[in-house]
């Protein structure tokens, strides 16, 4: 007798007491059978999904810092880019270009301090603000100098320059800076 021939005979009440104790003993017996027939996993199938744990890991891992690396130079980039308004509006007042009047905080992500300058004004108007990634960057990022660059008419452009890092990757430049 199947699960449906019981539930057809359970609902139009054609089954007495001592056949649905039957019944139940019946399911019980097989309800223990299938449960020693299924006693989980081999060995085998461990290793497999193990392996391929280990397969997926080996590939996302290093995706994963390289992601982590684009992101610190974006940021780095960003931060310092916040300072070319500061340093028009100091250019502007006739103000001398420093760290003070810039408003400069030092990043965690860079190696400066406040002692360490990070502007730079020509006669002729021209000049840069630039940083050196380092802190708490990733080790291969260390040495990377981010450089907003400002021409004499007042237009900016970014340069990077990564001759100091070890693990620098060109993927790592965001698409409006100059990598040299």
């Amino acid at each position: 007798m199947n699960g449906k021939k019981i539930l057809v005979l359970l609902r139009k009440g054609g089954v007495d007491l001592a056949s649905f104790a039957l019944l139940l003993l019946w399911l019980d017996r097989s309800n223990r059978k299938m449960l020693n027939e299924n006693r989980g996993f081999t060995l085998i199938e461990i290793l497999l999904v193990i392996g391929l744990i280990g397969i997926l890991a080996m590939l996302s891992i290093p995706a994963y810092k390289s992601a982590i690396s684009k992101t610190e130079v974006k940021r780095v980039v960003g931060e310092l880019g916040a300072y070319r308004s500061a340093f028009e509006t100091v250019l502007g007042n006739g103000i001398s270009v420093d760290n003070e009047s810039l408003g400069y905080t030092p990043s965690e992500l860079t190696s400066g301090t406040m002692t360490t300058q990070i502007a730079t004004l020509n006669p002729d108007g021209s000049g840069h603000i630039e940083v050196t990634m380092g802190g708490t960057i990733q080790a291969g990022l260390s040495g990377v100098i981010v450089r907003y660059e400002r021409s004499a008419s007042g237009s900016w452009s970014c340069v990077i320059e990564p001759s100091g890092a070890s693990g620098w990757q060109a993927n790592y430049a965001p698409k409006h800076c100059t990598v040299i």
